[in-house]
C-alpha cells in the first residue's frame, strides 16, 4: 500500500490502510503553531492545546484519561513553533468511541479556569525545572540568539514573565482563531479503510468551526554576523554544553541533500569525524554531533558537545579545526561513497510502518515540503556527486557567522573559551537562571 489524499469538504486527508495489526493511529494537525503566539504571550499556544487535551468534552482531565485507558488508546498533543498535532493509536473495535472523544478535545474544549491556573503553574514548574539541564539551556539560548527578530527565538514553553499574563480570554481567542476547518490536516493509518477515514473526518468536521486561514508569512532568519559567543553562567559545573552553529538549509535549496549528505561525514553518525576526533580519540564527550534539522524556514546548523569543563576550549579549537577542513577541503570520494550508503540503507527504518510513511506525508504538507521530498528522497541522495556536495558546504556554511553558546562557570573557563575563538566579534555573559 502507499500513503493518499482524499480531500473531504476541501480538508486534506492522508490515509494508508494497513490491517495486519488491529490498530488505529490518527493525527490531526494544525498548519500553523507557536508561531501564532502573540508578542509578550510566548507559551500561549502549548498552553492552549494542553487545556484541551485535559477538558475535551467539559471533562477533567481525569475522566479524559481514565476513559481513553478503557478503550485501550492514547492520546497526545505536540506543539512546535510551525505546527501544533494530537495523536492517538486505538484498538480497532474501539475506534468509533475514541473519535468520539477525540472531537471532543479538538471542537469541544471545555477550558474550565480551574485547569488553565493548573496548566500555568505546571508550566511555571517546568521552566523552572529546566533551568537543571544544562543541555535544554544551551539549546534555549543558542536559539534566541541565533534566531533575534524571528519568531523561532522564542519559546515554545512560554516565559516566567509572559505565563501569569496568560487568561482564559486569550485562551478562547486563540482557539476560536486556529482551530477552525480550513486549518486542519488529518491523517489516518493502519486497520482502517477509506470509508472509515471519510465518516470519521465528516463526523470532526459537523463539530469544527468555519474561520479564515492562517498561513505562515514569516520569512527566513538572518541569523548571526560575525563570530558572538554566549557564555550561560551556571554555578558549580564540572561539566559544560557547547553549541556552535549558524544558518542551515532549507529543502527548497537546491543543493539541500547535498549539504545533508555532507554533514552526515561530519557529524551525522557515530563515527562520523567529530565522534572520532572529540570521542574516540581524545575522550573529551561522550557524545559529539552535527545537526541540520528542517522546518518551513531555514534552521540552524549547530555542532553540540558535551566535555568537562577544563576540556571546554581545547573542545573548541578542535571543532573549529573541523569545520575549517570540512569548509575548506570538504569530503572526500571515499566517504561520500559512505554517506550515501549509509542514508539509503538507514532509510528503510524511516519507512518500514504505515504510521511512519503517512507520518512523512503529514510533514511534507504541514511543512510545505517539496513535491516528491521523501518519494524521491533515495534518488536524491543517490545522485548527490562529490562537487555538488562540497560546493554545498561552501554555499550554505559560513565559518566566519558562528555563534557559540556554552553553558558553564564562567570563571573558571571565560577565559579560555574566548581565548579558542579567532576573530570573536561580540561576547556576553548571561546568568542561567534569567528569564
Amino acid at each position: 500500500m502507499s500513503v493518499r489524499r482524499i480531500d473531504v469538504d476541501g480538508v486534506p486527508v492522508l490515509l494508508e490502510p494497513s490491517p495486519e495489526l488491529p490498530l488505529v493511529h490518527l493525527t490531526a494537525a494544525l498548519r500553523t503553531g507557536a508561531l501564532e503566539d502573540p508578542v509578550g504571550k510566548e507559551g500561549l499556544t502549548r498552553l492552549v492545546a494542553r487545556a484541551m487535551r485535559r477538558t475535551g468534552g467539559g471533562l477533567t482531565q481525569q475522566e479524559l484519561d481514565t476513559r481513553i485507558d478503557s478503550l485501550g488508546a492514547s492520546l497526545g498533543a505536540d506543539v512546535t513553533h510551525s505546527t501544533v498535532s494530537f495523536s492517538g493509536t486505538v484498538i480497532s473495535r474501539s475506534f468509533d468511541a475514541f473519535f468520539d472523544l477525540f472531537v471532543d478535545v479538538l471542537a469541544r474544549p471545555g477550558f474550565a479556569e480551574e485547569e488553565l491556573g493548573l496548566l500555568r503553574r505546571e508550566t511555571e514548574a517546568e521552566l523552572v525545572e529546566a533551568r537543571d539541564n544544562d543541555r535544554s539551556l544551551a539549546r534555549r539560548w543558542f536559539s534566541r540568539r541565533l534566531f533575534a527578530g524571528h519568531a523561532y527565538g522564542r519559546s515554545v514553553s512560554g516565559l516566567l514573565s509572559t505565563l501569569p499574563g496568560m487568561g482564559r480570554d486569550d485562551v478562547l481567542a486563540l482557539y476560536r482563531r486556529a482551530w477552525t476547518r480550513e486549518n486542519l490536516v488529518l491523517a489516518f493509518s493502519g486497520d482502517i479503510d477509506e470509508s472509515g477515514a471519510r465518516g470519521a473526518v465528516t463526523r470532526l468536521l459537523a463539530a469544527m468551526a468555519s474561520g479564515t486561514p492562517l498561513r505562515d508569512g514569516l520569512g527566513d532568519p538572518t541569523g548571526p554576523s560575525g563570530r558572538r559567543l554566549t557564555l550561560v553562567d551556571k554555578p558549580e559545573r564540572t561539566q559544560t554544553q557547547i553549541l556552535i552553529g549558524g544558518l542551515g538549509t532549507h529543502p527548497k535549496d537546491p543543493d539541500h541533500i547535498a549539504l545533508h549528505v555532507a554533514n552526515t561525514v561530519l557529524g551525522g553518525t557515530f563515527t562520523a569525524r567529530l565522534m572520532n576526533e572529540i570521542r574516540s580519540k581524545r575522550g573529551w564527550s561522550y557524545g559529539a554531533y552535527s545537526s541540520l534539522p528542517y522546518d518551513r524556514h531555514r534552521q540552524a546548523f549547530s555542532l553540540w558537545t558535551f566535555p568537562k569543563a577544563s576540556d571546554a576550549a581545547a573542545c573548541i579549537e578542535v571543532e573549529l579545526a573541523l569545520l575549517d577542513k570540512w569548509w575548506q577541503k570538504g569530503i572526500t570520494k571515499r566517504e561520500l561513497a559512505w554517506a550515501k550508503r549509509y542514508l539509503t540503507r538507514s532509510h528503510a527504518f524511516a519507512v518500514d510502518t504505515a504510521s511512519k510513511r503517512v507520518g512523512l506525508a503529514l510533514d511534507a504538507l504541514l511543512y510545505d515540503l517539496p513535491e516528491g521530498y521523501y518519494a524521491g528522497y533515495l534518488d536524491h541522495v543517490r545522485g548527490v556527486t562529490l562537487e555538488r556536495a562540497n560546493a554545498a558546504i561552501r554555499e550554505r556554511i559560513s565559518p566566519e557567522d558562528l555563534l557559540f553558546t556554552v553553558v558553564g562557570t564562567a570563571s573558571e573557563i571565560a577565559d579560555g573559551v574566548r581565548k579558542a575563538i579567532p576573530d570573536l566579534a561580540a561576547e556576553e555573559t548571561v546568568p542561567f537562571d534569567r528569564d
